[in-house]
């Protein structure tokens, strides 16, 4: 594969970057590849292939000498294609660190961001940018994350600290903290860091980032990586890739901000643009399920040109990839970059509905769109949905993440879901935020309902692909893990107790709703008459 300045080849592999596969640079480097020859805007960027994924985990001693000097030699290509230097105090060059297993494995893995940012680099960030609230948010930003990922820290700590500077700051959102809290926070989480891990935070930026790359070569043997393998029937020595990547900022003020987007609705199929977006926020804060993503709406009014060009990414994607894409994406100062793409997760009736009608469109041929559903029971696809008679009360509503109705009764951590599941009781997994962590709980319900949390982040991505009811953002739901009980304003109930999650119109429902099943029969018989 050739590329031009945006993207920097691999490293640690033999052979010109003509000869590389999806094997060795991971889909996520691929496809940053294949956008990057299309001309999309996509940061510079190199990659460590999946090779060294073995070679980490075999001989981690003499792959961690190797790594330094492969990195000083590589990240001088890397700083030539950006006009910034890694480790300077004038003119920094920050890295994110992302894994990019040869498949697809939505937030199974592990990512860091703003790599390289110290008590030095961060005043040389701060002449490059004039932003001081971006410099101090990112730097509190990564001192969590490098707490978080490197040493397996406990956030709690983290998350206390943050939410105390809000109270105090008078603020509802992290985003309305001025440069002087984050300033203040940072300083304080560099003592909680050093509190949690018993280290101080590393001032070296490749100290830092040998660190990130090493953790994110771990997250393959991570319980949430090995079950999703084990779920979906992949080897587990394929390995990942890991892409350093030049950060761009979605958290640089009212212009800025980070997203998720699918060419088609994932989970009806619909041929329109599915968004999540947050302004001033890094993608973390859409995909990690801690926060909702609800500014897209006003994406078109604040940068209506951003909002095109989002319209037109639609067509292209799909022309060169041959399918429903999801893409991750950053706006910075009004500019739009995109980190990732990958055939979009979706459900089985969106996967039927989407085949047939690129068939019908003639963007597919009808023998690739029987493949592309050759691991799907047509027979069992069905929409469920809650009677227009169903009388049953009404305890809340929140943000349909998938399609469909789920019935079961409340379990209130993924172990209680499983349990529920194998003595045949059908559970409601009801959590705080969707977290790839509650992979098994997910696997194991019937549907999830979070307080918190975006259509897009990667645990509603994942429920979604199983095909499960999934509500997420109800902010009216209330959760006591020590009483094990939920609130829904007055209204409580205890864990064992049935509810109903009805996706079609977004509300959480008492007790157990009569529902209606519906069979997509038109394009089952439109599939059928297609040539064998």
């Amino acid at each position: 594969m050739t590329t031009d300045i945006k993207y920097v080849d691999s490293i640690g592999l033999p052979g010109s970057a003509g000869e590389l596969t999806m094997a060795r640079m991971g889909f996520k480097a691929y496809n940053l590849a294949r956008m990057a020859r299309l001309g999309l805007p996509v940061p510079q960027a190199l990659v460590l292939g999946t090779p060294l994924c073995a070679e980490h985990r075999c001989a981690p001693q003499e792959f961690a000498e190797r790594l330094r000097g492969l990195l000083k030699v590589q990240m001088a290509r890397l700083q030539a294609a950006c006009g910034l230097e890694f480790a300077a105090e004038r003119k920094p060059l920050l890295v994110s660190v992302r894994s990019g297993a040869p498949v697809s494995m939505p937030g199974m893995m592990d990512t860091l961001l703003n790599i390289g940012l110290t008590d030095a680099t961060l005043r040389g960030l701060l002449r490059l940018t004039g932003n001081p609230r971006l410099v101090w948010d990112s730097y509190r930003r990564l001192i969590q994350q490098f707490a978080e990922v490197v040493h397996a820290a406990n956030p709690a700590p983290f998350r206390v600290a943050l939410e105390t500077a809000m109270q105090r700051a008078r603020v509802a959102r992290a985003q309305e903290l001025d440069f002087r809290s984050l300033a203040a926070l940072a300083k304080e989480y560099l003592g909680l860091f050093e509190s949690v891990t018993g280290k101080a935070f590393p001032q070296n930026p490749f100290d830092q980032l040998e660190a990130a790359i090493g953790a994110v070569f771990d997250s393959w043997r991570s319980a949430r990586a090995v079950e999703y393998r084990r779920m979906h029937d992949i080897p587990e020595d394929m390995g990942t890739a890991v892409t350093v990547q030049r950060m761009v900022f979605g958290n640089a003020g009212g212009r800025s901000g980070s997203g998720v987007g699918f060419t088609r609705d994932p989970a009806s199929g619909e041929n329109r643009l599915y968004l999540d977006f947050r302004f001033n926020s890094q993608g973390e804060d859409v995909v990690a399920g801690r926060h909702g993503a609800n500014d897209a709406p006003r994406l078109g009014v604040a940068l209506p040109a951003v909002a095109a060009q989002l319209q037109s990414l639609r067509r292209v994607l799909e022309s060169e990839f041959g399918d429903a894409q999801e893409f991750e994406f950053t706006v910075q100062d009004g500019v739009l970059w995109l980190l990732q793409t990958r055939d979009a997760k979706r459900t089985p009736w969106a996967a039927l509905r989407i085949a047939v009608e690129q068939v019908r469109a003639g963007e597919l041929a009808a023998a690739a769109a029987r493949r592309r559903l050759a691991g799907i029971d047509l027979a069992c696809i069905e929409q469920r949905r809650v009677a227009l008679d169903a009388a049953n009360e009404l305890l809340a509503g929140a943000l349909p993440a998938s399609i469909g109705v789920a019935t079961g009764s409340i379990a209130l951590d993924a172990e209680t879901a499983q349990a529920y599941a194998a003595a045949g009781r059908p559970a409601i997994l009801v959590r705080e935020d969707t977290s790839t962590a509650d992979l098994v709980g997910i696997a194991a319900a019937h549907g999830t309902l979070t307080a918190r949390g975006g259509r897009t982040a990667h645990a509603a991505v994942v429920a979604r692909q199983l095909g499960k009811a999934c509500l997420v953002g109800c902010t009216a739901l209330r959760i006591d893990s020590v009483a094990r009980r939920v609130s829904f304003g007055e209204r409580r109930l205890g864990e064992g107790e049935t509810i109903t999650l009805d996706c079609e119109n977004g509300r959480v429902l008492a007790g157990e709703a009569r529902v209606l099943v519906e069979k997509p029969t038109e394009w089952l018989h439109e599939l059928a008459s297609w040539p064998v």
